[in-house]
């Protein structure tokens, strides 16, 4: 079975409606594939009308952004409850907060690029803006070839256009997937060159007590050291271990199926998750 249960539709920043990214992972032979679209459950419903068409079975999730002292992580959730109402208000905080930094990152970036806030709606057609759509917007002003550029230049974290938004501590974060039926996946937890500052081990100890269950270890962003690394946390923490593609459609390289979560672990979620998978 081939499950890449982490990927992401126009509905946050990847560039293939749920209905197109349905069908490209049927092409792509996907038996399973998760739509973890950042902070928000608004792609769900189209790609679960794609399911019978394409064959594909859908594993419904989110990407939630976290911080700890500072540090970003994300926590992929998956089957939980949407109608949970500490959930949705914490999506509803992230979704606004990052709106209004990029709002404030294209107001400093706008000094020295030709770009402004209308360029940057016009890239999102769905209700999650961030950073991608500022790259998209200057990469079709001329002014970079690609997203990759933009993020090592002005959208870099050490940039001087930065501004930080709001995030859920991950602790928290896990336990409240947990209270909303789900089952939270740390995503990409060692992408050293992702980041200048990793979570730290102790972090990830806390997350595994409130039900933290697996680690994103095969990922493109997770070098040979990192994905050592990522294994070796998980063992000494027990966790499960699980892989993905991080797809973005055309916004970045990564492809469909390139790492896969094991069938064990889908089958804990499952178990453990509120939700059913939508099946063919």
């Amino acid at each position: 079975m081939r499950i890449d249960p982490h990927t992401h539709s126009s509905c946050s920043d990847g560039t293939d409606t749920p209905a197109e990214l349905m069908r490209a992972a049927a092409q792509a032979g996907l038996d399973v594939v998760g739509l973890t679209d950042h902070d928000t459950t608004i792609g769900w419903e189209e790609a679960e009308a794609a399911v019978q068409s394409t064959g594909v079975t859908l594993l419904r999730g989110t990407e939630i952004s976290c911080a700890a002292s500072g540090v970003t992580l994300h926590l992929l959730a998956y089957l939980f409850d949407p109608e949970n109402a500490d959930l949705a208000k914490a999506f509803a905080h992230a979704r606004d907060s990052r709106g209004t930094r990029a709002q404030h990152m294209v107001e400093r970036i706008a000094v020295d690029y030709p770009i402004t806030w209308e360029d940057v709606l016009v890239q999102s057609v769905g209700h999650s803006i961030g950073r991608p759509h500022i790259a998209d917007a200057l990469v079709a002003a001329g002014s970079f070839e690609n997203r990759d550029a933009v993020f090592a230049g002005p959208l870099a974290v050490s940039s001087p256009y930065y501004v930080p938004y709001w995030a859920l501590d991950p602790v928290e974060a896990c336990a409240l997937v947990r209270a909303a039926g789900g089952v939270p996946v740390a995503a990409h937890p060692r992408a050293s060159e992702r980041q200048r500052r990793l979570v730290p081990d102790e972090t990830f100890a806390a997350m595994a007590e409130v039900g933290l269950a697996a680690l994103e270890v095969d990922h493109r962003d997770h070098g040979p050291a990192d994905r050592r690394a990522a294994q070796d946390l998980a063992d000494r923490l027990g966790l499960g271990v699980s892989g993905s593609s991080d797809y973005h459609g055309a916004g970045k390289p990564n492809r469909l199926g390139e790492n896969l979560m094991p069938p064990e672990l889908l089958e804990r979620i499952v178990d453990e998750g509120t939700l059913p998978l939508v099946a063919p």
